[in-house]
């Protein structure tokens, strides 16, 4: 179970105020915390996830609980680190400066959190970008958060562990994907394979993955870089089909060796996704007047809603996807780059249906870090002062 603080979510709500907006500008305590004061229980530990990508930086601050974790806080911000890299090679001044600024908000976070633990992953702009190394050096220096980058192998298995509560224990096969912003990340995962507990999950994803995931693919395709190449404020329907083709061209190979036409006629491969595409398309098809989180994650999808829905939006000019309370201005030149990454998973795919997740990445990284937590026999207290976050979920005494 993953508590979001759904109490302080509807009065929010109800002041018109977006959750995750809110928490960013230092409001929205929990009540836990806020009998408490300004910083955690030093009796119990608080877990830190952070994950940097090609167009978000999102945090998650929880305490565990005996049947998954509690978020205190939260914090999402669209910095466009990947922004110019498919010509560049190279991470921008100004896309930098972005997520510098975003970063410092998060050490912010955790600071006044009280966090024992935490982890920073960053994926595919700063795998690919040449000057990653400067930015990483530059990021310690300035927040005292290490930033740790992962492989498109770890990143897949980490999503695939946040999102496994949402999986259906009676269809054997699951395909997961994650259209991210520099690329798209497609496992094949076997879930008869794979008992019930967290505990044999985490098991077998860190000593032999290959158990349950059964293959994976990274296409170096994403809702930044296909925009980049395509264009994302004015998209015709003939843009919008090389879009498509593109996606399905890059993604065919990955059908071809495994086969999972096969296990679809059979009806034994279920879909789900992860990214903010599909929590787009959730909301949009719930009529949402703002997103909700506790709407969106965990709904269905069927096929022809998908791409029903990504049509429309792709035949919007770009201040009505902007208007669009579910899209948003900053979303409003990628959403048809991720629309057509979606209609080419289901083309390759058609399984019917898929169930929406607005969990992931920074969902399973809590889950590992409190799963391997040091068993200790009395309270452990939180270092008074520290420079910082180092990898491992280790805080850096100072």
């Amino acid at each position: 179970m993953t508590t979001y603080l759904r109490g302080n979510r509807r009065r929010r709500q109800s002041r018109g105020e977006p959750l995750e907006e809110a928490l960013a500008e230092g409001q929205g305590a929990p009540t836990t915390a806020a009998r408490g004061g300004a910083f955690a229980s030093p009796q119990q530990d608080v877990y830190a996830a952070l994950d940097l990508g090609t167009n978000n930086c999102r945090l998650l601050v929880a305490r565990p609980q005996p049947d998954g974790f509690r978020v205190i806080d939260a914090f999402s911000r669209i910095v466009r680190l990947g922004e110019g890299m498919g010509e560049s090679g190279k991470l921008s001044e100004a896309a930098m400066n972005r997520t510098l600024e975003a970063l410092k908000v998060c050490a912010k976070k955790m600071r006044r959190r009280g966090v024992t633990r935490a982890r920073a992953v960053a994926t595919e702009a700063c795998r690919r970008a040449s000057n990653c190394g400067a930015f990483l050096a530059r990021v310690e220096r300035e927040t005292g958060i290490r930033l740790e980058i992962i492989s498109n192998n770890e990143e897949a298995s980490l999503a695939i562990f946040g999102c496994a509560p949402l999986l259906d224990r009676t269809v054997p096969n699951a395909l997961v994907f994650d259209i991210g912003g520099g690329s798209t990340e497609v496992t094949w995962f076997d879930v008869a394979g794979v008992g019930r507990g967290r505990g044999e999950l985490t098991k077998i994803l860190r000593e032999a993955p290959e158990r349950a995931l059964l293959g994976w693919h990274s296409a170096p395709l994403g809702v930044v870089t296909l925009a980049e190449r395509y264009g994302g404020r004015t998209v015709t329907p003939e843009i919008y089909d090389d879009m498509v083709a593109d996606v399905t061209a890059e993604l065919g190979g990955f059908e071809a060796r495994h086969g999972l036409g096969a296990l679809i006629e059979r009806g034994e491969l279920q879909m789900l996704g992860t990214s903010g595409t599909v929590t787009t398309l959730a909301g949009i098809h719930s009529k949402l007047p703002r997103y909700d989180r506790s709407v969106v994650d965990g709904s269905y999808l069927d096929f022809p809603t998908v791409r029903d829905i990504s049509r429309r939006i792709a035949a919007m000019s770009y201040e009505e996807r902007a208007a669009s309370p579910c899209i948003g201005r900053d979303r409003a030149d990628l959403v048809v780059a991720g629309c057509a990454i979606l209609e080419a998973l289901c083309a390759l795919w058609p399984v019917g249906r898929l169930r929406v997740a607005d969990r992931g990445l920074r969902e399973g990284i809590l889950f590992t870090l409190m799963h391997d937590r040091p068993r200790r026999r009395g309270p452990r207290r939180r270092p008074r002062n520290h420079k910082g976050y180092g990898p491992n979920g280790h805080v850096r005494p100072a």
